[in-house]
C-alpha cells in the first residue's frame, strides 16, 4: 500500500494568522476542501475563499464563550479514522464525519501571557483545550493525517504541498507528528512548571536547540539547548563551540558582578578569570587585565561592561582571541575586530538569566539555586583588632566578586581594582594560594598591600601566615570554621586585616 496521501481536506484554526494566507491559497488552488471556525474562517472568507464552518459540520454551536468550538465526534473522528480499518471506514459512512486530511493548529500563548504579568483569571484562558486535543489527535493517527502545530512549520508544508502537488509521505507525515508532540509537551511542560509548587518534582522543556561541532572534545557530541539569538547578537565570527559557550557563560556570570561598576574588563580561559581589572577607561581596564596574564590571554574570552571603542579594539586586535563580548561597539572597533575571520564578537542583550542551575548527576540531575549574593560593606565583619582601610575594603569586595566566579578551591590576590593572580581549582586551599603568589611574581607583580579572598573559611593560620609572609595585609573570607580563632590570632599578632562575610562561594 502506497504511503502517499494526497490532501483533499483539511481543518485550520489558529491564534495568529501570520504566515498563514499562502497556505490557505495553496490549498484552494488543489481543490482542498477547507474546514475552519471563529476567526480563522473569517480570515479565510475575507480571502474570497469558500470555507465550510466547523459549526455546519458538528450542527452545534461554539458555546462557553468559544471554549467548546472543536470537541465533538464528527470532527475527531474524521482526524482519527483509520483509513484502513473497514469497521473506521464503515463508521465514517454511517455516522456522516468528513474526512480529515489535514489539520493546521496552534496554541493560545500561554507562556506569553504568563511572562506579560497577566492575571491569573487572563491565564488560566489561555490553557488551550481545543487546539491541544486537535494536535495529539492528528500526530497519534500520523498514518493517515498531516499535522502541523507551528507557524515554524508552515515553510515545511507549503514546500511539501508545492513540490509534491498535494500529497505526503508517511515519513513527511511523521516528521511533523514528532515536531507537533513537541509543542503538545513543551506546552504542558509550561502549565505544570506555572502551577506546580513541589519543589521535588523537576519538569523543563527548552524549545530551541543547535547541534555543535563537537562537545568538550572531538570525539563527543555537543548540543546547545537555548535561545542563544536572545542573549547575544552574533555579529562576526565562526559558530560557537561547546567549550566556547562555557567560557562565555563564565564571562556572562562574572561580568554581571560588575554592570553598575566603572569600566572593567575581564579575560577568562577554561571558565576562570586571567585578568580582570576595572579603571576609568575601557582601554586602561583592558590593558591592566591582559597584564595580569597575557600568557593565559592567548586564545581566551573577553568581555566588557562598557561599549568597546575603537582605542580599545586596536590593542585587543594584537592580541589572538576566541570571543570577543560587550553590551555595544563603535563602529569603527567591529571594521577593526573583523580583520581576525574566525574571531567571535557578540554584541549582549538584557536577558533574564535563569535563577536554577542543573547538571547530571549519577542516574538523575542536580538542581540548586543560582549563587545570588554578591558581598559587599553591609556584609563585611572585621573580625580583627587591624581594620581593613577604603581602599582595601575596595579591593577586598573587587577580590570576593572574582572569587566567586571561579573554580573551588581558589584564592584570589588583589589590588588597585586589578586581579593580580588566582590559584583555581586545588585540592589544597594552601596550594591555591601558592600557586596564586608564585603567578604574581612570575608576572613581575609587587604584593605588599594587596588583598587576598578565599572562597571558604580556613580551618588552619596556615594560609593567612602564608600570605603575611608574601605581603598581602588584608583577608576577606566567610569564616565559620570551629577554628577561626586560629586565623584571627594570628592577623592580630601581625597586624593583618581580616573581615567575614558569613556567606561561602565553592563553585565547582
Amino acid at each position: 500500500m502506497s504511503t502517499l496521501k494526497t490532501i483533499q481536506s483539511a481543518l485550520i484554526s489558529v491564534f495568529s494568522k501570520d504566515g498563514l494566507e499562502p497556505i490557505v491559497r495553496k490549498l484552494h488552488e488543489q481543490n482542498v476542501t477547507l474546514y475552519s471556525t471563529g476567526g480563522t474562517e473569517d480570515f479565510i472568507k475575507n480571502l474570497g475563499i469558500p470555507v465550510v464552518a466547523v459549526e455546519d459540520v458538528t450542527s452545534y454551536p461554539s458555546i462557553l464563550g468559544g471554549r467548546v468550538k472543536t470537541l465533538h465526534p464528527k470532527i475527531f473522528g474524521g482526524i482519527l479514522n483509520r483509513q484502513d480499518n473497514q469497521t473506521d471506514v464503515q463508521q465514517m459512512e454511517e455516522f456522516q464525519i468528513p474526512q480529515i486530511d489535514l489539520v493546521i493548529v496552534d496554541l493560545y500563548p500561554f507562556e506569553k501571557t504568563v511572562a506579560s504579568g497577566a492575571s491569573e483569571v487572563d491565564i488560566i484562558e489561555k490553557i488551550d483545550i481545543g487546539g491541544i486535543s486537535l494536535i495529539r489527535a492528528a500526530a497519534k493517527n500520523f498514518r493517515d493525517t498531516v499535522i502541523v502545530a507551528s507557524v515554524d512549520e508552515y515553510a515545511l508544508l507549503f514546500e511539501l504541498i508545492t513540490s509534491q502537488n498535494g500529497a505526503t509521505t508517511l515519513e513527511n507525515r511523521r516528521l511533523l507528528a514528532t515536531k507537533a508532540f513537541h509543542v503538545s509537551s513543551h506546552y504542558d511542560t509550561a502549565i505544570f512548571n506555572y502551577f506546580n509548587e513541589d519543589e521535588t518534582i523537576y519538569k523543563e522543556s527548552i524549545a530551541h536547540g543547535q547541534i555543535l561541532r563537537y562537545g568538550e572534545n572531538p570525539h563527543q557530541k555537543g548540543f546547545f539547548f537555548g535561545d542563544f539569538e536572545a542573549m547575544f547578537q552574533k555579529i562576526h565570527g565562526k559558530e560557537l563551540s561547546y567549550n566556547n559557550l562555557l567560557d562565555v557563560d563564565a564571562a556572562v556570570n562574572l561580568i554581571l558582578e560588575f554592570k553598575s561598576d566603572a569600566p572593567t574588563f575581564a579575560i577568562l580561559k577554561h571558565n576562570n578569570a586571567c585578568g580582570l581589572a576595572t579603571r576609568n577607561t575601557i582601554k586602561e581596564a583592558y590593558m591592566a587585565a591582559l597584564a595580569g596574564d597575557p600568557t593565559s590571554a592567548f586564545g581566551g574570552v573577553l568581555i566588557a561592561n562598557q561599549k568597546i571603542d575603537v582605542e580599545t579594539a586596536n590593542e585587543i586586535n594584537a592580541l589572538f582571541c576566541e570571543v570577543v563580548i560587550a553590551p555595544s561597539y563603535d563602529a569603527g572597533a567591529i571594521s577593526i575586530l573583523s580583520e581576525k575571520k574566525n574571531r567571535i564578537i557578540l554584541v549582549q542583550n538584557e536577558v533574564a538569566l535563569p535563577q536554577r542551575q542543573v547538571r547530571t548527576c549519577l542516574n538523575g540531575l542536580l538542581v540548586q539555586d543560582k549563587n545570588n549574593i554578591t558581598d559587599n560593606k553591609e556584609h563585611l565583619k572585621t573580625v580583627t583588632f587591624t581594620a581593613p582601610s577604603s581602599d582595601e575594603i575596595e579591593d577586598l569586595l573587587f577580590a570576593s566578586k572574582i572569587c566567586k566566579n571561579t573554580k573551588s578551591n581558589t584564592i584570589v590576590l588583589a589590588k588597585n581594582r586589578t586581579l593580580i593572580a588566582s590559584g583555581t581549582g586545588q585540592t589544597s586551599r594552601v596550594d591555591a594560594l601558592k600557586q596564586a603568589i608564585e603567578k604574581a611574581h612570575a608576572f613581575g607583580f609587587d604584593l605588599n598591600g594587596s588583598v587576598m579572598a578565599s572562597d571558604a573559611f580556613f580551618p588552619f593560620p596556615d594560609c593567612v601566615a602564608i600570605a603575611k609572609e608574601a605581603g598581602i595585609t588584608a583577608v576577606i573570607q566567610p569564616g565559620g570554621s570551629i577554628k577561626d580563632s586560629l586565623s584571627i590570632d594570628y592577623c592580630n599578632e601581625n597586624k593583618v586585616a581580616m573581615v567575614f562575610t558569613g556567606t561561602r562561594h565553592f563553585k565547582h
